[in-house]
């Protein structure tokens, strides 16, 4: 896939994109510690006339922290990058992390939205200081640390890719680890491979924990657009309430629950599927706007 990366200055703050494929624009909300080079899910997307648009989201990349003040202030600077590509509307698809910001921008944007499409996606509270996952990340993804912590996992993961995914697993999925191994196939172990190695959490990890307590039930309640929600019945990164919670709250909502064997969907044996699906959703929509 060619990747065109693009930055735009807005009053002095510096937003870092890319772009993949021509075609319907979709603007994306990449999870915790990516950034504007994510690839996982891209490709049966944009085979099926999709042009992929990814920020690096405030902190991550080169894109500037200050515009991760509050979820507002970085949905209003993502409706000027719209601005700037001269797209009126576009769809959304918000993973992981990056689901506290879809669900602002459709929230307070409803005129610029298509459609919104929570994958394995944080739709409330998440990480708070009483909860374990809280005080590691505190320690690992620390701004002063995290390149630390990613270049050795990088460099374990090049040497050891297979042990490197079995030890993930805990991470990623509610699943026992030899179940998941006898279903993974060896290019979704290259695919982890590439993903640890391009991963840095930079600022960005401190400002997803902070604003996704800002998130409340009346940003979801006022969501209009179609909304498609899919999660794994296995996460273990994010649990299964984030997406009964955010169905229960959003009207114009489909739960779809996958198989899949943990957090990340884009990736085993259920992969196609997946992809099917949320295909099917958005050009399924497309003749209603």
């Amino acid at each position: 896939m060619e990747r065109i990366v693009c930055h735009l200055n807005i009053e002095g703050k510096d937003i870092e994109y890319s772009i993949i494929g021509k075609g319907i624009p979709i603007l994306i909300f990449h999870g915790g510690h990516s950034n504007c080079y994510e690839e996982l899910g891209y490709e049966a997307l944009v085979q099926q006339g999709f042009s992929l648009i990814t920020p690096s989201r405030p902190g991550y990349g080169s894109t500037c922290k200050a515009i991760g003040e509050s979820l507002l202030t970085t949905s209003k600077y993502y409706a000027r990058l719209l601005d700037h590509l001269n797209i009126e509307k576009t769809h959304i698809i918000a993973v992981s992390a990056g689901g506290p910001t879809g669900i602002c921008f459709a929230s307070n944007f409803p005129g610029r939205t298509l459609t919104l499409t929570l994958q394995s996606a944080v739709t409330k509270s998440w990480l708070t200081k009483k909860d374990k996952e809280y005080k590691v990340a505190r320690l690992l993804f620390h701004p002063s640390f995290e390149k630390v912590t990613w270049k050795l996992i990088a460099y374990m993961n090049n040497c050891f890719p297979a042990y490197i995914f079995k030890c993930f697993i805990p991470s990623f999925s509610k699943l026992p680890s030899d179940y998941v191994m006898a279903k993974i196939k060896k290019e979704d172990i290259e695919e982890i491979r590439k993903m640890n190695n391009r991963y840095r959490s930079k600022s960005g990890f401190f400002i997803d924990i902070a604003q996704a307590n800002e998130l409340s039930p009346t940003q979801l309640q006022s969501i209009s657009c179609p909304t498609l929600i899919m999660h794994s019945k296995n996460d273990g990164a994010v649990p299964i309430n984030h997406a009964y919670f955010a169905h229960n709250q959003v009207e114009n909502s489909e739960l779809c629950l996958l198989e899949s064997w943990g957090h990340l969907i884009w990736i085993g044996d259920k992969a196609t599927e997946v992809n099917e699906r949320l295909v099917e959703f958005l050009q399924s929509r497309l003749i209603f706007n």
